[in-house]
C-alpha cells in the first residue's frame, strides 16, 4: 500500500509565536505515526503509513486543536497525497 503523505508551504509571519504550533502538532503527528522528511525549508513533507492516516491526521482533534496556535503566525497549505507505489524509470 502507498505511503500518505502531507507536502506542506507557506509563510511563518511570527516565528517566536509559531513554536506553540511546532510543540502542539506533535501530539497529532505522533498519535498517527508521522516523520517528517523535509523541514525547515522551502516545503515540508510528512510521511505516514497510508493514505486514509495521513487524512485522520489532518482531521483529528489533536491536529485541529494545534492548528489553533498556528492563527495569525503562519499562512499555511497543506495537501494531503497519496504516495506512488508503482513501476520506477528503467524497471
Amino acid at each position: 500500500m502507498p505511503k500518505g503523505y502531507w507536502v506542506v508551504s507557506g509563510d511563518v509571519t511570527d516565528p517566536e509565536g509559531y513554536k506553540a504550533y511546532i510543540v502542539a502538532n506533535a501530539t497529532a503527528l505522533v498519535k498517527y505515526g508521522a516523520r517528517f522528511l523535509v523541514r525547515g525549508g522551502k516545503a515540508e513533507v510528512v510521511e505516514f503509513e497510508d493514505f486514509d492516516t495521513a487524512l485522520a491526521c489532518y482531521h483529528s482533534s489533536e491536529y485541529t486543536k494545534a492548528k489553533a496556535f498556528r492563527d495569525g503566525k503562519a499562512d499555511l497549505n497543506i495537501a494531503v497525497i497519496e504516495g506512488y507505489d508503482g513501476p520506477q524509470p528503467g524497471a
